[in-house]
């Protein structure tokens, strides 16, 4: 095993630890700083040009936003909640959209939304 391989269970055993370990906001929060991380990375696999690390970081991004949106309360959230359901299914579609057009300004833009809502999620104490 390499280093780069024990490095990468090792993070894997940390973050699971963390889940294990972590409240419901703060498994939300987890969520939100993976999609930031993959986002980050699909940017970076963009400008690169690897098509097909940007086309699977994307999805992994899309996949936490998915869960973002499945853990929404439609009903007891009201209002909140489906506007945020909204916005999910926006991003949701600009990333298909970055991916298939190949745009580093679509990344960002989505990166923005996620990173203000990420903002009012950390603002909420527990």
């Amino acid at each position: 095993m390499n280093a780069m391989s024990a490095m990468r269970q090792y993070q894997t055993v940390n973050t699971q630890a963390q889940a294990v370990d972590a409240t419901p906001h703060r498994l939300i929060q987890m969520l939100m700083e993976g999609g930031l991380t993959r986002l980050a990375q699909a940017r970076g696999a963009m400008e690169r040009g690897q098509i097909a690390l940007k086309g699977e970081l994307i999805g992994k991004a899309i996949a936490i936003i998915g869960g973002l949106r499945s853990g929404l309360n439609l009903e007891a959230g009201g209002e909140l909640a489906r506007n945020l359901d909204n916005l999910y299914e926006y991003m949701t579609s600009k990333l298909i959209q970055a991916n298939v057009k190949n745009e580093v300004a679509i990344l960002d833009e989505v990166s923005g939304l996620l990173r203000d809502v990420k903002s009012g999620w950390d603002a909420i104490s527990e």
